[in-house]
């Protein structure tokens, strides 16, 4: 087995945020799902942009901000995912590299622009979001480097990578160099939408066990398995994954692995702001225990303790040191 150079891994699109306010009356005259994620092409993407309110620009991705949540607990980070080489793109690695992660994927000299998502945030914390891919689709699998992914104690994948066909084939090709170096595989399924689309492939990779570790939130668990019944979902889920985790939001999150179940209540907070980022910093922190060898419960209580921090405040990106908001509630890393 190579040395371990990383704890966690992820892959990922390259996403830079715009963040906005907005009413449901908003949401109801742009056409837009409340809480869901759509994807746009550039034309759509420079519409939305003109019509909605005053934004903040914020480095993004669901993985990114998993991976920046990993190293903010002190472990050691890496991602993987595709920018242009234009302004957004060079904000994207300059903000992911100063957050401490290994970031060495080249930039694309032409094409499509670095991606976007325009997420809105309604006044009840609800995040609605339209994404633009752009240079983040563009993703092969020679863009995943063998040695980095045969360094990594899990690698963490993301579903919304699914969608473009050669990301699909990185997704692949990392899976199988993890395993046969002896690696973990993680797997988030990113958006119920995202499993509409998939299912089928989504099962497969679970109960072919291509994935390790499954992320899931309530709706993409029925979504997953076609049942409005959470304990039906989650029974379907025992019998194929190797270990599993559902969240819940202020219901806390269930740790499945055989026929052992561990509930952990949410962390509590002050104030919801923002539920952008919510599961991508659960995982940051159930990702780093698991990497560190900690239990389940352990692991889980660092993903609620990450994802309370994130949702108090505008954006997806933890604002303090998650390794010192860890020691400081008896979670010394």
């Amino acid at each position: 087995m190579p040395d371990l150079k990383y704890d966690v891994l992820g892959i990922g699109n390259a996403i830079v945020d715009v963040i906005a306010r907005a009413g449901d009356d908003f949401l109801v005259r742009q056409k837009m799902n409340k809480g869901t994620m759509a994807l746009i092409d550039e034309a759509r993407a420079g519409a939305i942009y003109e019509a909605m309110g005053p934004a903040v620009e914020v480095s993004g991705g669901s993985a990114a901000n998993t991976i920046v949540g990993v190293a903010g607990f002190g472990a050691r980070a890496a991602f993987i995912g595709k920018v242009k080489d234009d302004e957004l793109g060079q904000a994207f690695a300059h903000d992911i590299r100063a957050a401490g992660v290994a970031f060495d994927t080249p930039p694309a000299a032409d094409g499509p622009s670095t991606g976007r998502c325009y997420v809105m945030v309604t006044p009840d914390g609800e995040r609605t979001m339209n994404t633009f891919l752009g240079a983040a689709q563009d993703l092969h699998p020679a863009d995943v480097d063998p040695d980095a992914i045969a360094a990594a104690a899990i690698t963490y994948l993301e579903g919304y990578l699914w969608d473009p066909p050669h990301a699909k084939e990185a997704f692949r090709k990392a899976a199988k160099i993890a395993h046969e170096a002896g690696r973990k595989v993680a797997l988030t399924l990113s958006d119920a939408f995202c499993v509409d689309r998939y299912r089928a492939e989504f099962v497969d990779l679970i109960r072919n066990r291509t994935v390790d570790l499954v992320f899931a939130n309530e709706s993409e668990l029925k979504s997953l398995y076609e049942t409005a019944d959470f304990d039906t979902a989650l029974a379907a889920l025992r019998q194929q994954a190797a270990l599993a985790v559902v969240t819940r939001s202020e219901k806390g999150c269930v740790v499945v692995s055989g026929n052992d179940t561990v509930a952990v209540p949410a962390a509590p907070i002050e104030k919801l702001v923002d539920a952008t980022g919510a599961g991508d910093l659960f995982a940051a922190g159930f990702l780093t225990g698991l990497a560190r060898g900690r239990d389940h419960q352990t692991a889980a209580r660092l993903g609620a303790l990450a994802a309370a921090e994130v949702i108090q405040h505008i954006g997806a990106r933890p604002e303090v040191s998650l390794k010192e908001l860890a020691a400081q509630n008896g979670l010394a890393l």
